[in-house]
């Protein structure tokens, strides 16, 4: 039976790891993981964040993610939204839809749907 969730996928294009880098590891703070040495020549790039682990596939042909999303728990949600704003990214605010829950949506650099929950 599952116990756990181990990681999230997420597509983005070849040749943007320095994209995924910025965006992920720079904004968002984000640990890169070394790729074990099989998967490093497929490209993409591995991120961690507290017991959060992201691994961004290339995906040929790629086209991002509108509606499939990972939500990220933040402990600061105002600040992380401000941040993203700060940066040119788009933030709409969900709170209410779920009972107790403080949320917004934005878009990576690559235009995946990404959620950010206040951690409880």
């Amino acid at each position: 039976m599952i116990v756990a969730l181990a990681h999230v996928q997420v597509a983005m294009p070849r040749g943007a790891e320095e994209q995924a880098r910025a965006y992920y590891g720079g904004l968002l703070g984000m640990a890169e993981l070394p790729k074990p040495d099989a998967l490093a020549g497929r490209g993409g790039c591995w991120f961690v964040g507290g017991s959060a682990l992201l691994h961004l596939g290339v995906e040929e042909g790629f086209s991002p993610a509108r509606k499939a999303h990972p939500c990220f728990l933040v402990d600061d949600l105002e600040g992380t939204e401000a941040a993203l704003v700060a940066a040119g990214h788009a933030c709409t605010r969900a709170d209410g839809e779920v009972p107790g829950v403080r949320r917004f949506h934005t878009h990576d650099v690559f235009g995946n749907r990404l959620e950010f929950e206040q951690a409880r």
